[in-house]
């Protein structure tokens, strides 16, 4: 789901989180989207605090280099809007089309988000009709003054008989929106569309996949939970814990500096990647730092329960990713807790790759299934 852009090919996408700055440029190859060349910077803990784009001229400063190094050929890009700022709920709305479809869904999003509907740009998308183009969706495109007025192209319309209609249900801050803006003029980027990370990481991990997944999206700050049922994203919940917090353990446990811990923290993870070490247990210096996770996890499987009810399938599988998703054992750990199969992303698998980076795409891939998700989009 955008916010706005159409799909065009070859493009940049790019990730912008607390932990740093993530860039894919993919291009086309054969008939499908193929790595032309990635980048990613990281911040240490005590940095990652702050939110890169509060100084946007360093952050497109770093961008232009990243850019450089990494000998882009584009400067089209999709950008991710962080979960945790955005806002994202299923309603339901009675049957109706074109004004009084669009009038209930707005009556529905004024009671729901803490915001006035002034400060926010809308997206909505009608679950009855998987099937249907973005130009039969209630888009409302950035540029509006009072976007809740703008009139899309055509509405869709459910299926005969049907009285009620689900419908997904986007909104963001046009604050959030301007500083992403405002952040690709001056790095010079051709902003193509800025879309939820939810969806960039469905599109990287699930696919057309329809069963019922958990993304766990364990970032270096805040740690982002979602629930996709037939490729929509059903739940979505942020909490404040990331590797940041597994550092913070092991320097308070072993009584050594932070910069230390971190550098622990990695000689642990590249000593458990050989295929022998996947069915090892986590650190015990670690397990109280992820205890609260796996409580989150329960509460987010409970919560799709009493909210799909009991004749709606449960999760099935655990998709671990974000750059801190390497955690030693993490991966284990879960699904030995929760008695659920748990796997670490490989979002390279929908990306033609060359066999000799392997090795290294493989180590750093969890940390790029948003920005690949994003460069994706370009290429359905």
């Amino acid at each position: 789901m955008s916010f706005f852009g159409q799909k065009k090919k070859q493009v940049l996408g790019v990730d912008i989180g607390f932990g740093g700055i993530k860039l894919v440029e993919l291009k086309s190859e054969k008939g499908r989207p193929a790595l032309h060349t990635y980048a990613y910077t990281e911040r240490s803990p005590q940095m990652a605090e702050q939110n890169i784009l509060d100084d946007p001229s360093s952050a497109a400063e770093l961008f232009k280099r990243m850019m450089k190094e990494a000998r882009t050929t584009t400067s089209r890009a999709v950008a991710g809007l962080p979960i945790a700022s955005v806002f994202s709920s299923i309603i339901s709305v009675p049957f109706g089309s074109g004004q009084v479809l669009r009038e209930a869904i707005v009556g529905q999003a004024a009671k729901l988000i803490p915001l006035p509907l002034e400060e926010m740009v809308l997206d909505w998308k009608i679950l009855d009709d998987a099937k249907k183009s973005a130009s039969e969706r209630g888009l409302i495109e950035r540029r509006e003054v009072k976007p809740i007025f703008a009139k899309p192209e055509k509405t869709a319309r459910p299926e005969p008989g049907k009285k009620i209609l689900r419908i997904l249900l986007t909104s963001a801050a046009k604050k959030l929106i301007r500083n992403y803006t405002e952040f690709g003029k001056l790095v010079g980027l051709e902003l193509l569309a800025l879309e939820t990370e939810a969806f960039a990481l469905i599109r990287s991990l699930v696919g057309k996949d329809s069963s019922s997944v958990m993304i766990i999206d364990f970032g270096t700050v805040r740690t982002s939970i979602v629930v996709v049922l037939a490729g929509i994203p059903v739940l979505t919940r942020t909490i404040t814990l990331g590797g940041a917090t597994v550092t913070r353990a092991i320097s308070q446990t072993l009584g050594i500096p932070v910069p230390q811990a971190e550098q622990m923290k990695r000689d642990l993870r590249r000593l458990t990647q050989s295929p022998a070490d996947k069915e090892g247990e986590i650190p015990a210096v670690m397990v109280k730092a992820i205890e609260p996770l796996i409580t989150e996890i329960r509460f987010s499987l409970n919560l799709f329960r009493t909210q799909q009810g009991e004749s709606r399938p449960s999760v099935e599988k655990i998709i671990l990713t974000g750059g801190s998703a390497s955690v030693p054992y993490l991966a284990n750990f879960i699904s030995q807790s929760l008695n659920m199969n748990t796997y670490v992303a490989d979002p390279w698998a929908r990306v033609g790759t060359h066999d000799d980076l392997r090795p290294v795409l493989d180590e750093i891939g969890p940390r790029f299934a948003v920005a690949i998700g994003l460069a994706m989009r370009e290429f359905e």
